[in-house]
């Protein structure tokens, strides 16, 4: 399968739809506003997230992000659509974003997701994150878990 993982601008036609699919599918698992911390494209642009769209023959698949932190990169907007679920690329757009933070001398990777999102628990467990605590800028949220990978030399 020919995969390309270019970084692009999170306001170009195709990371938006990307994106409002994301907003569309988390739409459907019942969080309170205040337990949603997605960044809008324009938030995506404002705080320099390196966003990347990752294309299966040609075909839109998938996109995310990083934001660095002094100490940790933290992923944003990771996402696969449905119909490309289940032939790795989730964990190729995870080891493209890792390879990408490494070279930016990002040693930590960290992330917050939902609590009903066990899909991307999975995902993300299985890809060597574990569980922390609440890191900054969040708050403990019943909603929320949060999880942390090192990353290897």
């Amino acid at each position: 399968m020919g995969l390309v993982i270019a970084r692009e601008s999170p306001d170009t036609e195709t990371a938006r739809r990307l994106i409002a699919e994301l907003v569309a599918a988390l739409d459907h698992l019942d969080y309170p506003p205040e337990s949603r911390h997605g960044y809008s494209v324009d938030k995506l642009i404002r705080e320099g997230v390196h966003f990347f769209v990752m294309r299966a023959e040609g075909e839109a698949a998938g996109c995310g992000g990083i934001q660095f932190f002094p100490g940790f990169g933290e992923l944003k907007r990771m996402y696969v659509r449905n119909r490309f679920r289940g032939r790795g690329l989730g964990h190729a757009l995870l080891r493209h974003l890792e390879g990408h933070a490494y070279a930016q001398d990002c040693l930590t990777l960290r992330l917050e997701t939902g609590i009903h999102q066990a899909e991307a628990i999975a995902f993300y467990e299985r890809a060597g994150f574990s569980r922390i605590p609440p890191f900054p800028p969040y708050k403990p949220d019943p909603m929320s878990l949060f999880f942390e990978k090192r990353l290897a030399p």
